[in-house]
């Protein structure tokens, strides 16, 4: 048995649209999803911002009811035995919210545990487990306020982990995070695998699901266009080539014009050091940079390199083909 199974979900949210009259309108957050997570696993939800992570999410931990499909937490149904599902699984979000700043570390864990039903000795020993296990032991006496965006989120997910649940669901834990407190999170996160729990990880950031996730979901207006190992889904863009060009103003009309090459899968612009840089996905060996500049001819060029294709290109693919 599957710890987490989601089968066919689908999530419809009924909301209106118009300004002077207004007419009813359904969005689909969720169309169809269906994965499974097995023991042990760091499982990634890899998407962009809208594309249904969260609403997956939420209905995992029973926060929203699905509008069809099943989904079920070690063999509980997330409906129908929903309290069941809420005892053994853990919720950790990114964001400031949540706690309590004018307490302590080490109070706010106290309050928390109490409503998760930990008392007693067994509180007292649990809080020095969970801190020990995100790096906060000897800041635990510090007011919250004066903590760090990376701490608080530490704090998080010790709170999230009091009642020392199976299967703990992170939501993006890392945003907004600096890149030396999101390292820190990020060994926070292997400690939680080494420690012998399942997690379920989202985020949109393609250098922490390759170091992290076993597997990898890419999920895309609301349906999942890939699955894999890291290495799976870049062995799928491995026999093709990445071009990056450093251009001075282009237009959508040129990029479309790229598009249409043949042998080119995905073209993006991004924007790098005041500069504009295209970065072209090419399938296959042949080489296609003589093609590509002459698209752009009257646009200025700069530096053009050509590199092998990472996970942010898998992704960069699979969610441009959606």
């Amino acid at each position: 048995m599957s710890v987490i199974e989601a089968i066919d979900l689908r999530r419809t949210y009924r909301t209106t649209t118009g300004v002077l009259r207004r007419r009813p309108l359904e969005v689909e957050a969720v169309r169809g999803i269906s994965f499974a997570v097995e023991q042990g696993e760091l499982f990634g939800l890899l998407g962009p911002n809208g594309a249904g992570k969260t609403t997956t999410i939420k209905m995992l931990i029973t926060l929203l009811l699905p509008t069809s499909g099943e989904a079920r937490v070690l063999g509980h149904d997330v409906v129908t035995h929903a309290r069941e599902v809420r005892k053994r699984i853990g919720y950790v979000f990114g964001g400031d919210r949540g706690l309590y700043e004018r307490l302590s570390a080490y109070d706010n864990l106290r309050y928390f545990a109490e409503l998760y039903g930990v008392s007693g000795k067994a509180q007292r020993l649990r809080i020095d487990e969970v801190l020990e296990l995100v790096g906060l032991r000897g800041r635990e006496q510090e007011r919250v306020e004066g903590y760090s965006r990376g701490m608080r989120q530490r704090l998080h997910i010790a709170r999230g982990i009091l009642h020392d649940p199976e299967v703990v669901f992170l939501d993006e834990p890392t945003i907004g995070v600096d890149p030396i407190g999101a390292r820190e999170l990020r060994q926070t996160i292997s400690g939680l695998i080494d420690s012998g729990k399942t997690v379920l990880l989202t985020t949109h950031y393609m250098f922490e699901a390759d170091a992290l996730c076993h597997r990898i979901a890419v999920i895309a207006k609301g349906r999942i266009v890939g699955t894999g190992t890291p290495k799976e889904l870049k062995a799928g863009v491995a026999e093709g080539r990445v071009t990056e060009i450093d251009v001075f103003g282009v237009d959508e009309a040129t990029v479309d014009r790229l598009r249409a090459l043949d042998g080119v899968i995905a073209v993006t612009v991004e924007e790098r050091d005041q500069k504009q840089v295209l970065v072209v996905q090419t399938s296959g060996e042949r080489e296609l940079t003589a093609p590509l500049l002459a698209e752009l001819d009257g646009v200025e060029v700069g530096r053009v390199a050509s590199r092998e294709p990472s996970l942010e290109d898998a992704y960069v693919a699979l969610v441009g083909a959606a």
